[in-house]
């Protein structure tokens, strides 16, 4: 099930309200990547700004964005010189198409809760990428325990497209056991008759476990990152940025 905050089109078009591209340091690291690749596949693209925005700086190859959220696919096809399919990664499988460059932006990669899940989208990706092409993704640090901040990172008030005044609050699920942190976002506006609240589950991989699932799936790792500035992967690094192509 697709989580509500995705799924819903007045949740949807607030999306890039509460998540502005100057706030995010992941779309500057990828943007470059993306630009010097002739054809890109954005799994879980959402509403589509980093591939909008390749397009807008020049990018005149191929570019596809899949998602299985029609409401941020609703945002993402207000540009229609871009390639957008309603669906998980699987919407591609038997298409037999080659892309230079695979991403998952926006942490995607920890909605993938189950082994299953992780198998089959990797398997997916390696059979998508062309002889030299790589998958860029990334997935938070569980050391970090980013999670124990998100009750201050990710709560906000923005204005949406009509004027109203829109609360976020996020609360994490006490206790979290094991690798997967579930959560909720709380929507309200003194404009609305009642709030909306979306639940979402993500798992968090430590290095190790994320480098077998890829091992298993055909993929080697090429590069790892521990954030945005390309710093070396450590301990206590936020993210597990990776880079990684066919085996």
């Amino acid at each position: 099930m697709v989580d509500r905050l995705f799924r819903e089109a007045r949740l949807a078009a607030m999306y890039d309200r509460f998540n502005p591209w100057e706030a995010r340091a992941d779309f500057a690291f990828y943007l470059p990547m993306v630009m010097a690749a002739r054809s890109v596949l954005d799994i879980g693209c959402g509403t589509g700004t980093l591939l909008r925005r390749a397009r807008e700086y020049g990018h005149d190859g191929r570019l596809c964005g899949v998602d299985p959220a029609d409401g941020m696919l609703e945002v993402a096809r207000s540009r229609q010189d871009i390639e957008w399919v309603l669906g998980d990664a699987n919407a591609v499988r038997d298409r037999r198409e080659k892309f230079d460059l695979v991403v998952m932006t926006g942490h995607a990669f920890q909605v993938l809760v189950g082994d299953d899940e992780v198998r089959a989208v990797l398997g997916v990706v390696a059979a998508a990428l062309t002889g030299t092409g790589s998958f860029a993704f990334e997935t938070r640090n569980p050391a970090v325990r980013e999670w124990e901040t998100w009750e201050r990172r990710y709560s906000a008030v923005v204005t949406d497209e009509t004027g109203a005044q829109v609360r976020c609050v996020c609360r994490v699920a006490e206790p979290v056991e094991g690798d997967l942190v579930s959560f909720t976002h709380t929507f309200t506006s003194d404009r609305w008759s009642q709030s909306e609240v979306s639940h979402s589950t993500l798992r968090f991989l430590d290095q190790p476990t994320l480098g077998r699932f890829l091992s298993e799936s055909g993929l080697m790792v090429a590069a790892q990152f521990g954030d945005w500035d390309r710093n070396p992967l450590t301990a206590a690094s936020p993210e597990i940025i990776t880079i990684a192509r066919r085996g």
